[in-house]
């Protein structure tokens, strides 16, 4: 049985996959497609000179994913891996973060690989306060969807603990089963904290217990040729992410749309846009939820790395906003405080990446008033054009940040570095 006494993400495992990745970079063959996937990310991304101050932190953090990520990929040994995370430190040393892909702020994001040909056992625990939204997605290699489990309605002991079974067969009265197929290829699970400060995610364990005898494991050089090709890999899926927002009119955020392919989630809504302001503008977002329990806006830059989402607002979600009277939202988002409650902060950004995403509508689906407007406005006349606001002074300003890094911190005891 698993031992579900210490953190669910911080585990000893995954402290052991970030340092064995920290030695994976070091690798020639690694280091050598870091310069080559930099270089060429680069000539094509035809970045602004703000966005190009933002590359070399954001580019260590999506290769630095990529190495992690794909350590884990022997079906045969399979672990759980959280591969997308601040930086922090490990027995002395400082793992870099591992954002990449236009993350969620709200996310805890962890694989498992997984072959149709064997089969496995998941076992987790659940917290005290288990959140609105948690899914198990089976992906197919290309990102698509195989089969789902919801983790919020999945079947639970008294005492919080659960097995997932994984295998080619149908349930047969297993309750938490995933049946796979031949393209199955690896588990990608969601645990999204709405209240950081009190949401528990899940603890998890993995074990193949078909009786097949496993190949020998890669070799270090074996690893960093896979590494290297993942690191081009992510370079490429960003870069196409984020062409495809820039392509689109900036200030123009209107658009909704789901889907279950390329990483997208089944069930979810995404409204997507770019905001290019000048000195002195602000972005304004009405946000209509359609009933949703669960929405989030983040920013994000064309590097698709989120912004300072622990030391600054670099995104709000319902729990942390503050609703009009109508029942609607509306967000603020400057690069300067606007003294609002619901203010985003692009970090000194003047243009940027939004990626609002609604969930959990409920058996009848999202409300026909879903959406999402946006619209320039002069932050001198920010009162007058967007009258009602709740606003905060400096001091609660001073508080929502303090209480933010320590809500955050609840999913990264090791600190920040």
């Amino acid at each position: 049985m698993p031992d579900f006494t210490g953190d669910p993400v911080a585990t000893a495992s995954q402290h052991e996959q970030e340092l064995a990745a920290l030695e994976l970079i070091e690798h020639p063959t690694v280091k050598a497609a870091y310069h080559s996937v930099a270089e060429n990310w680069l000539s094509r991304a035809k970045a602004s000179d703000a966005m190009r101050e933002r590359f070399d932190a954001a580019f260590a953090e999506v290769m630095f994913s990529a190495a992690v990520w794909s350590s884990n990929q022997d079906t045969m040994r399979p672990k759980v891996s959280c591969i997308t995370r601040l930086g922090h430190p490990v027995a002395g040393r400082s793992i870099p973060g591992s954002r990449w892909g236009i993350d969620n702020p709200d996310s805890i994001y962890r694989v498992i690989p997984i072959s149709g040909d064997e089969r496995y056992e998941i076992r987790g625990r659940v917290g005290a306060n288990r959140m609105t939204e948690n899914y198990f997605t089976l992906w197919d290699a290309h990102m698509g969807t195989v089969a789902v489990l919801n983790g919020r309605t999945m079947a639970v002991e008294s005492d919080g603990s659960f097995v997932i079974t994984v295998d080619a067969d149908p349930a047969d009265g297993r309750p938490n089963h995933v049946q796979t197929t031949p393209a199955a290829h690896e588990f990608y699970i969601r645990d999204v904290l709405l209240n950081w400060d009190r949401d528990d995610p899940n603890h998890l364990a993995v074990e193949r217990i078909s009786g097949s005898a496993a190949p020998p494991a890669r070799t270090l050089d074996e690893q960093a040729d896979a590494t290297a090709a993942m690191m081009a890999h992510f370079a490429n899926f960003t870069g196409k992410l984020s062409h495809g927002v820039y392509k689109m009119a900036p200030n123009n955020f209107n658009l909704a749309w789901s889907a279950d392919t390329v990483g997208a989630m089944r069930n979810q809504v995404y409204v997507m846009g770019r905001f290019e302001l000048q000195p002195g503008e602000a972005f304004v977002v009405d946000v209509s939820d359609g009933g949703a329990e669960y929405f989030t806006v983040p920013l994000s830059n064309i590097w698709g790395t989120t912004l300072d989402i622990v030391d600054r607002t670099g995104s709000l979600n319902k729990a942390q906003s503050v609703p009009n009277e109508d029942g609607t939202y509306t967000f603020v988002i400057a690069a300067t405080d606007p003294g609002i409650a619901n203010w985003i902060d692009s970090d000194g950004l003047n243009e940027g990446i939004l990626t609002l995403r609604m969930a959990e509508f409920g058996d009848d689906g999202p409300k026909e008033d879903l959406g999402a407007r946006g619209r320039v406005v002069a932050l001198d006349d920010l009162e007058r054009q967007v009258p009602g606001l709740r606003r905060v002074s400096p001091q609660e300003r001073a508080t929502q940040l303090a209480d933010r890094r320590a809500a955050y911190l609840r999913r990264l005891p090791e600190g920040t570095i």
